[in-house]
């Protein structure tokens, strides 16, 4: 399936009715969090982050650090095919927005640097009202 296409796909009517109105903001809206508000941002359980949206799997408490930016983040998706990477100049410069690959919901944004300290050198800062911690059994 092409990548472009959501898996997932309502109208935003349907996305109204299932979502909290802070949920659709961010889901449907590309609205994001305030940094220090999120309900992960602190977090350290072991599980799994899906999408509140659609309940697709999109990233794993293992690579989940503290980047000290005000969003959960996270240095690797749980699955290349996870997620959904597109440019964005909406606010006037240039980044990367994270979209969920199932349902193409608002994640947040992908940035890349040596200076993060992870394996992959990529900081993927998530809005917390975009995910479910589903805690390992």
């Amino acid at each position: 399936m092409d990548p472009s296409t959501p898996k997932v796909s309502k109208s935003e009517q349907e996305w109204r009715e299932q979502l909290k109105p802070e949920e659709f903001a961010v889901l449907r809206e590309a609205a994001t969090e305030r940094p220090y508000t999120g309900e992960y941002v602190d977090t350290d359980a072991i599980g799994v982050y899906e999408c509140r949206g659609c309940g697709a799997e999109l990233f794993r408490s293992e690579t989940k650090f503290e980047s000290h930016c005000g969003w959960p983040s996270f240095y690797d998706p749980a699955d290349t095919d996870a997620v959904v990477l597109r440019e964005d100049t909406s606010l006037g410069m240039r980044r990367v927005e994270v979209l969920c690959a199932s349902c193409h919901g608002h994640l947040g944004h992908v940035f890349e640097g040596e200076g993060y300290g992870t394996p992959t050198d990529q900081r993927y800062c998530i809005n917390s009202v975009a995910m479910r911690l589903v805690p390992a059994q």
